[in-house]
């Protein structure tokens, strides 16, 4: 086997919460007059951080603070999580390599204690060793939060591989010098996500090929 320790992100790499992301987003959006956009035009735009990318997308923080927006997509995202799923295969593939003996986590930029709750009500957490969000509402200090989570793994670096569907998760994993793969099915287009020179894959299953043999 290539990996003895698998580091997951979570949102748009196991759960396919897209859809409810541009919903926020656009609510936010009309509320303010704004042009709405499309899942399309999301892909192509989306980035760390957050706020950049809601600069990009027409909000304008010289007229009220980020922390506002931010609080107010957090909110429509709680009142709506339980309609999203797993992506397809998602159980399937954390189960087989589980049962491999590799060791998984996740590390998330959603917030620590809403992160142990999405994982519970998709019935993951026996999955994982250690399920490391961060601090605040504002997807700010992955970075850090996955340096430290590092430091709970002591195999060689070669051995461990993140997983993700964004720019920022191959960010994450240069920071923590390890292996990254990426999945086309998430927040981030396949164009945008090759341009980081990660394999860049279609689904899961394809990404289980790669870790199980």
């Amino acid at each position: 086997m290539r990996y003895k320790h698998v580091i997951w992100d979570w949102n748009g790499t196991l759960i396919n919460d897209r859809w409810l992301c541009v919903q926020g987003l656009n609510h936010s959006l009309e509320k303010r007059g704004l042009p709405k956009i499309t899942e399309e035009v999301y892909r192509e735009k989306f980035m760390f951080p957050v706020k950049d990318f809601y600069k990009r997308v027409g909000f304008d923080f010289s007229k009220e603070p980020f922390e506002f927006v931010g609080d107010e997509f957090v909110s429509f995202y709680k009142n709506f999580f339980n309609n999203t799923e797993l992506h397809l295969m998602a159980s399937h593939v954390v189960r087989e390599i589980k049962n491999t003996g590799i060791s998984q986590y996740i590390l998330s930029a959603g917030k620590q204690d809403h992160l142990i709750e999405w994982v519970k009500s998709h019935n993951l957490l026996d999955y994982f060793e250690i399920i490391r969000g961060i601090d605040n509402h504002y997807a700010e200090g992955k970075i850090e939060t996955g340096v430290q989570l590092k430091k709970n793994i002591t195999s060689s670096n070669k051995e461990v591989i993140m997983i993700g569907d964004t720019i920022h998760d191959s960010e994450v994993a240069d920071a923590m010098d390890i292996d990254c793969y990426l999945i086309n099915h998430g927040h981030v287009n396949r164009k945008r996500l090759k341009k980081t020179g990660r394999k860049v894959f279609s689904n899961l299953s394809e990404i289980l090929d790669y870790i199980i043999n």
